[in-house]
C-alpha cells in the first residue's frame, strides 16, 4: 500500500478546505443554526415532548444527519469530478497509485470534513437546546459511518457526473427530500399508519433512526436495523466503486 499517496490526496483535500473554510464549515454551520433558532428556539418551546423528548433537542439528529449527508456528498463528488473537468485526471491514473489509493485519498478527507463539520454542529445545538447524549460512542460511530458511506456515494456521483449540473442533481433532489421526509423534524409514530408504512421504504429514516437512538436510547426502528441498513448501502457503494474502476467508466473522459 502506497501510504504516501494516500496522504498526498487527503492533504490536497485538507488544503482545499483550509482555503475556502467559509463556504465548507462556516455555511453549512450557519445555515443549520438557522434551523435551530427557529424550530429548536422558537417552536420548540411551543410544541410537546416527543417520545419524552423536549422537540428542540429532538430534531438535532435529523439536522446533523442531513448536514452530514448533503456535504458528504458534495465534498467527494466535487473532489474528484474537479480533476476529470480539468484534465488532470490522467496524471492521477498513470502515477503508480492502486485504485483503492485514490478511493481512500478523497473518500478520507471528505468524510473527515464532513465528521468535523458534524462535531461543529453538535457543539453549536447545545447552545441552543439541552442535549443530553446517552451513547456517545455510538454517536460518534454512527457519524463517522454514515460520513464514509456517502462519501462514497459522492465519489461516484462525482464520476457518473459529465457536468456541473448533475454533481448537484442527486443531492438536491433526491437526498435533501429523502432527508425531509426521512424523520428529521417529526417521529414516525405521529403518521397515519399509511404513511407510515410508505416513509419505511425510504432508506434515509434507517439513518436518521439510527442515530436518534445514540443520542435518546429510543428510535422508530430498531438500532439493530439501521446498523445493517448503513453497512448495507456502504457495501453498495464499494462494490459500485470497484466495479466503475475496473471498466473505466467515465475516468478518462
Amino acid at each position: 500500500m502506497n501510504l504516501q499517496a494516500i496522504a498526498a490526496i487527503y492533504g490536497f483535500e485538507m488544503n482545499r478546505t483550509r482555503r475556502t473554510l467559509g463556504q465548507s464549515v462556516v455555511s453549512p454551520v450557519l445555515s443549520t443554526s438557522l434551523y435551530f433558532v427557529v424550530f429548536g428556539s422558537a417552536i420548540g418551546p411551543r410544541m410537546a415532548e416527543v417520545g419524552g423528548v423536549a422537540y428542540g433537542a429532538f430534531i438535532v439528529p435529523g439536522l446533523m444527519m442531513l448536514t452530514l449527508l448533503t456535504q458528504s456528498i458534495s465534498n467527494a463528488a466535487f473532489a474528484i469530478y474537479f480533476p476529470r473537468f480539468t484534465g488532470t485526471i490522467y496524471e492521477l491514473l498513470s502515477a503508480p497509485v492502486s485504485p483503492f489509493e485514490i478511493v481512500a485519498g478523497y473518500v478520507g478527507a471528505a468524510a473527515t470534513k464532513s465528521t468535523v463539520l458534524g462535531l461543529i454542529i453538535l457543539a453549536t445545538a447545545s447552545l441552543f437546546v439541552p442535549l443530553e447524549i446517552r451513547h456517545p460512542f455510538w454517536v460518534l460511530g454512527f457519524l463517522v459511518l454514515t460520513a464514509v458511506t456517502f462519501s462514497l456515494f459522492g465519489f461516484i456521483i462525482g464520476i457518473w457526473a459529465d457536468g456541473f449540473e448533475r454533481l448537484q442533481l442527486i443531492p438536491m433532489l433526491v437526498i435533501t427530500p429523502l432527508t425531509f421526509l426521512g424523520g428529521t423534524f417529526y417521529s414516525l409514530d405521529m403518521l397515519p399508519p399509511v404513511w407510515r408504512t410508505v416513509t419505511l421504504f425510504n432508506p434515509v429514516v434507517y439513518l436518521v433512526s439510527g442515530f436518534r437512538w445514540s443520542f435518546f436510547g429510543h428510535s422508530d426502528v430498531r438500532v439493530e436495523v439501521s446498523f445493517a441498513m448503513t453497512l448495507a448501502f456502504l457495501a453498495v457503494c464499494l462494490v459500485t466503486v470497484r466495479w466503475m474502476f475496473r471498466t473505466g467508466y467515465r475516468l478518462k473522459s
